[in-house]
């Protein structure tokens, strides 16, 4: 029982004369940190509007001041250990140890970080875009260093890890996405009427991109039917509900146009 004591008085002992000549250097310590978080939160969220206001595309922004946040707190981190007497050489030594045996384990990881950071820098699409990526179509929602964020008209968020994406063939057709169709019209129709009707028809939808002109044409002379082909642009998160509008829009104005979408007809001949 003494001894125990005795050891409890010693650990003791250390303890006040340690806290008795280096409890200035902790207290400083801790408010240096704490002012650093400050400060660097306040100096990141300045470079953020900063980059907003010059329009700078929001993903690159965050990303540069958040680094600015995470630098100004690292920084003030190395004053803090500083102002308690701790060498940092062999903290930097042993980090990159560790590196290099993270570097291993992780390594797909490090690949969708790197080509997150590749997308971010080079941006060949930014949030509201409508890309195709590995058979995948969306509009983008939030672009990570790991990973990016895709919706579509039903809401479903699809997650694409940025190694998929960097390398890939990818199709950006901005906010809008293209729609193409058929109609068939008899041989007996004037087809020029009925491509100006059309026209009118799409003209008058909401929701079609009034940026990009509707494209409609006589795409082919069936067996029956002159078929024309349309292609308009509509918004990606209105893509499907835009499309049936305009299906019926279509299918109205030729009606009341009098121009007739010709039946299937099969000839058949007997022979004495």
């Amino acid at each position: 029982m003494e001894q125990e004591l005795e050891q409890f008085t010693a650990i003791y002992n250390q303890v006040t004369a340690f806290m008795v000549n280096y409890s200035f250097q902790i207290i400083g310590a801790i408010i240096v940190f704490l002012i650093g978080i400050v400060v660097g939160r306040k100096i990141g969220n300045m470079v953020l509007h900063l980059c907003l206001k010059r329009n700078i595309d929001v993903t690159l922004s965050n990303f540069i001041a958040s680094t600015v946040r995470l630098t100004i707190i690292v920084m003030t981190g190395i004053i803090a250990m500083g102002k308690l007497g701790i060498s940092i050489t062999p903290f930097v030594a042993a980090i990159g140890a560790a590196s290099l045996g993270a570097g291993l384990a992780v390594q797909g990881l490090l690949s969708n970080y790197g080509a997150g950071l590749n997308i971010i820098l080079t941006r060949p699409f930014i949030v509201g875009d409508t890309i195709t990526v590995q058979g995948v179509s969306g509009v983008v929602r939030e672009v990570h260093l790991a990973y990016t964020i895709l919706s579509d008209e039903d809401e479903v968020s699809i997650t694409v890890p940025n190694k998929h994406i960097v390398g890939e063939i990818i199709r950006n057709s901005q906010a809008d996405s293209i729609i193409e169709m058929t109609v068939g019209i008899t041989y007996d129709s004037d087809p020029r009427l009925a491509i100006k009707v059309v026209l009118d028809a799409l003209r008058k939808v909401e929701g079609i991109s009034s940026e990009r002109e509707p494209q409609v044409g006589i795409e082919q002379f069936a067996d029956s039917s002159i078929d024309l082909g349309i292609r308009f642009w509509a918004k990606t998160i209105v893509r499907y509900e835009t499309h049936y509008i305009a299906n019926m829009a279509i299918y109205e104005a030729l009606q009341k146009a009098g121009i007739r979408m010709p039946l299937p007809q099969h000839e058949v001949r007997l022979l004495q």
